[in-house]
C-alpha cells in the first residue's frame, strides 16, 4: 500500500499540486492522466522517493519491494541483458554476484562457507533458480528473442533496451510497479501483452501513460492531475472521459439556464430602477440577482486541439497500385514482392515490421528508391505525408511558426495561416515561437497544422501520436475517422488502428498478410490460423 498525506510540490515557483490524500491498495492498477506539463512523471517521482515532496509525506511499509521502470537507456551498456533484467530484483542480483565472487575464491574458507550457505538460503527464497527463465519469458512476451540473454547491452537497438528495462521493471513480483510511459516504443503485440500481464497483477500498480485502449484494460482506477488538484476515479479511462464529459454537459446546462434568469433580473433592474412605483420590485430583485452565481466550470489546464482533413477535390478510380516492391537495407529484406490495390474509401493499417512500413512510406512518397516492383497513383491522387521522423523539417530552421508555416502555402496571409495553427493550440503570440525550440509535442502540431493546410485525398500517417498527450491523440483519432478520402497509416495507439481502419495489411519476415475488416477482426483471424 501507498499512502500518500498533505501531499504538495512547488518546482521553479511553480505549485504543481497541493493537499493531497490518497491510497494506493494492491491489487489494483492507478492510471495517471493529465495535461502535459501538469506534474504526472513528477508525482511519480515523489511516490519512489527520487524527489522530496514541498509539504506532506509518503508512506509505504518497509517489507514492501517496489520497482520502477527506468528512462535512461543507456544506464546499463556494460551489462549482459540478463544481468539488467534480473536487476529488476536488486538484493537477488546481489546476492548472485557475491556468490560467485565466493566460489571463485582460491582459498575458500570455513567463514566463506558459513556465508555462502546463507546466500543460498536466501537465493532460493528470492526464486533465484527460475531467475534466468523468469527473465526469459518476460523478454519473449515482449518480442525479443531468449538468445539475447547474454548480449551485453551497448550492441542492442534503443528500441530493444527499452523492452529489456520494461522486462526488468516486472521481473521478480515486486510489491509496487510505477510505469512511466510504458507502451513508447512498443510494438502492438508487445503492448497487448503488457496488457495482460498486468491485468490480473497482484500488486500494486501505478502507470503514465497516453494510450487508451491500454488504459481501458489494465487500470481499475484513474488519477486525475488537473489544475493543481490530484482526485482519484473508480474506473477505466473510458468510464472516466464520458462520465466527465456528462458532468461539463449537465454544468452547462444548468449555467446557461442561470445565465437566462440573470439576464432577465439585470434587464428589470435596469429599466425600473429609476422608477419609483418599481423600485421595490427592483431592490427585491436585486437582492435575488445578488444570491443567483453561475457555478464556474471546474478549472481545467486540459486543451483541445482540433484535427480535420478537407479534400479539394473527390479521387477518382484509379487510387494506387503497388505491384511486387521490394526493398533490403543493410542487406536485411524488408519485404519482398509486396502487392497490394487501394481502392476507394480504404483506410489501410500496416501493421508488423515497423522499419519496413516506415521505408514503404517513403517509397511512396518518393524520398526513396524501390530495390525492385513498382507503384501507380492515379492522376486525380493528392497525397499528405505525415513522417515517423520529423526532424528535416525543422533541423537548421530558426524562423517562427508562422514563417515556417508560410513556405508551404499558397496562401500568404496571416490571418488564413493561423486559422490552421490556431486549430492545433497556437494563437496569439505563440505563432512567431521559433521552430528550433519547439518540443516533441509542437512539432507534431505543427506538422498536422501543415497537413490540414493542402486538402490532400490521401493521407500517408506513419506513427502520428509520439510525443502527444491524450486530448491530442483524440483529436488525431478524431480527424482520421472522420476524413472522407483515403489514408495508408501506422501507429502504435491501439484505439486509432482499430476505429480507424478497415483494412490491415501485416509485413512479415515471409511476405505479408491483407485482411479487410477491424484491427481486432484482424486478431482474430490470426488467432484462429496459429
Amino acid at each position: 500500500m501507498i499512502t500518500v498525506s498533505d501531499l504538495s510540490f512547488n518546482f521553479g515557483g511553480q505549485l504543481l499540486f497541493k493537499d493531497v490524500d490518497l491510497k494506493f491498495t494492491p491489487g489494483n492498477c492507478y492510471g495517471i492522466i493529465g495535461a502535459n506539463g501538469a506534474g504526472k512523471s513528477t508525482f511519480l517521482r515523489i511516490l519512489c522517493g527520487e524527489l522530496e515532496p514541498t509539504k506532506g509525506e509518503v508512506s509505504i511499509p518497509s517489507d514492501v519491494r517496489m520497482s520502477v521502470l527506468k528512462q535512461n537507456h543507456f544506464a546499463y551498456e556494460e551489462f549482459t541483458v540478463l544481468d539488467t533484467v534480473i536487476m529488476g530484483n536488486r538484493r537477488l542480483y546481489d546476492i548472485m554476484k557475491e556468490k560467485d565472487e565466493l566460489y571463485a575464491k582460491p582459498d575458500f574458507s570455513d567463514e566463506d562457507g558459513i556465508r555462502a550457505s546463507e546466500l543460498e538460503a536466501e537465493f532460493a527464497e528470492l526464486n533465484g533458480w527460475e531467475a534466468e527463465s523468469d527473465a526469459s519469458k518476460l523478454i519473449q512476451g515482449l518480442g525479443l528473442s531468449d538468445e539475447m540473454l547474454y548480449t551485453v547491452m551497448s550492441e542492442l537497438k534503443e528500441s530493444e533496451k527499452v523492452k529489456v528495462l520494461l522486462a526488468q521493471a516486472l521481473f521478480g513480483n515486486p510489491d509496487i510497479i510505477l510505469l512511466d510511459e510504458p507502451t513508447n516504443g512498443l510494438d502492438l503485440d508487445a503492448v497487448m501483452w503488457l496488457e495482460d500481464f498486468l491485468a490480473d497483477y497482484f500488486g500494486t500498480v501505478l502507470v503514465v501513460s497516453h494510450d487508451r485502449h491500454f488504459l481501458n484494460d489494465v487500470c481499475t482506477n484513474i488519477v486525475d492531475i488537473d489544475y493543481t488538484g490530484i482526485k482519484m476515479y473508480v474506473g477505466n479511462y473510458e468510464f472516466w472521459y464520458e462520465s466527465s464529459q456528462l458532468i461539463q454537459r449537465m454544468i452547462k446546462m444548468q449555467n446557461k439556464k442561470n445565465e437566462e434568469k440573470i439576464a432577465e433580473l439585470q434587464s428589470f433592474i435596469s429599466r425600473f430602477s429609476a422608477n419609483k412605483s418599481k423600485s421595490r420590485q427592483a431592490t427585491s430583485r436585486r437582492k435575488l440577482l445578488d444570491k443567483l452565481t453561475v457555478e464556474e466550470l471546474p478549472a481545467s489546464s486540459r486543451r483541445y486541439p482540433f484535427i480535420g482533413f478537407d479534400m479539394d477535390r473527390e479521387p477518382g478510380k484509379e487510387i494506387l497500385h503497388v505491384e511486387g516492391l521490394t526493398k533490403s537495407l543493410n542487406g536485411n529484406t524488408l519485404f519482398k514482392d509486396l502487392t497490394f490495390h487501394v481502392y476507394k474509401d480504404d483506410k489501410i493499417a500496416f501493421v508488423g515490421n515497423e522499419l519496413a512500413v516506415t521505408h514503404l512510406f517513403k517509397i511512396l512518397c518518393g524520398e526513396e528508391e524501390a530495390d525492385d516492383g513498382k507503384f501507380n497513383i492515379g492522376v486525380s491522387i493528392t497525397t499528405s505525408y505525415f513522417p515517423h521522423d520529423n526532424s528535416p523539417y525543422f533541423d537548421g530552421h530558426k524562423e517562427s511558426i508562422l514563417d515556417w508555416m508560410r513556405q508551404y502555402s499558397k496562401d500568404q496571409t496571416e490571418s488564413y495561416l493561423r486559422g490552421f495553427l490556431g486549430k492545433m493550440l497556437f494563437s496569439n503570440e505563440a505563432v512567431f515561437k521559433p521552430v528550433n525550440v519547439l518540443s516533441g509535442g509542437e512539432k507534431v502540431r505543427c506538422m498536422f497544422s501543415r497537413m490540414m493546410m493542402f486538402g490532400s485525398n490521401m493521407l500517408i500517417i506513419d506513427q502520428p501520436t509520439d510525443h502527444l498527450d491524450l486530448e491530442s491523440i483524440t483529436a488525431v483519432n478524431n480527424g482520421m475517422k472522420n476524413f472522407k478520402g483515403n489514408i495508408l497509416f501506422s501507429s502504435h495507439d491501439y484505439e486509432i488502428v482499430n476505429t480507424v481502419a478497415n483494412r490491415i495489411i501485416e509485413i512479415t519476415p515471409d511476405g505479408f498478410v491483407d485482411r479487410r475488416g477491424t484491427y481486432e477482426e484482424f486478431l482474430e483471424y490470426k488467432k484462429s490460423n496459429q
